[in-house]
């Protein structure tokens, strides 16, 4: 898959990403919005194991983003299943480099199209950490929804906080 935008293009992983992507990744900033599976501090070796695990999947959901030439995030959907076959949670990180740039919110509303129209779906969401209005921002301007608060939902770094739950319906 490749989708080529204004600022970035969204593109299938390639070995060669891991040491961008490690570099964009090991920072605590961007830990702290990621769920724990994200690793921190994170390696050459956790990039790599990354990279392989994403091009090893038999539906292809995870992808990266490319700035510059160079992986600069990554963005992917977990394809849900019984009732819930219809819908889709997406997360998505970029590097703290290109932050502020409008990069994010055209790579979502792109990977969320390319979602809906491949996959089916009628639904796709996402629940940022209440601590992060710039991840509710940027979903905002892709076109999603907030649809409610999760209270206490979460223990990142030690810390309880609520979740928004936001949505892009069909």
């Amino acid at each position: 898959m490749k989708l080529s935008l204004k600022q970035s293009c969204v593109r299938s992983w390639r070995r060669t990403d891991a040491q961008a992507l490690a570099r964009h990744a090991n920072n605590r900033n961007i830990w702290l919005n990621l769920r724990d599976l994200f690793p921190h501090p994170y390696t050459l070796a956790d990039a790599e194991t990354y990279i392989d695990s994403a091009l090893s999947d038999e539906v292809s959901t995870r992808f990266c983003i490319e700035v510059n030439g160079e992986a600069a995030g990554s963005i992917g959907f977990i394809l849900q299943s019984d009732v819930e076959r219809l819908s889709a949670e997406i997360g998505y990180f970029l590097g703290e480099s290109f932050w502020g740039r409008g990069i994010m919110s055209e790579v979502l509303k792109a990977v969320t199209t390319y979602a809906i129209e491949t996959h089916g779906l009628v639904r796709v969401y996402a629940v940022p950490y209440a601590w992060n209005p710039a991840s509710c921002r940027v979903l905002e301007k892709a076109g999603y929804t907030l649809e409610g608060r999760l209270r206490k939902s979460i223990i990142k770094d030690g810390k309880k906080t609520d979740q928004h739950l936001y949505a892009r319906v069909v």
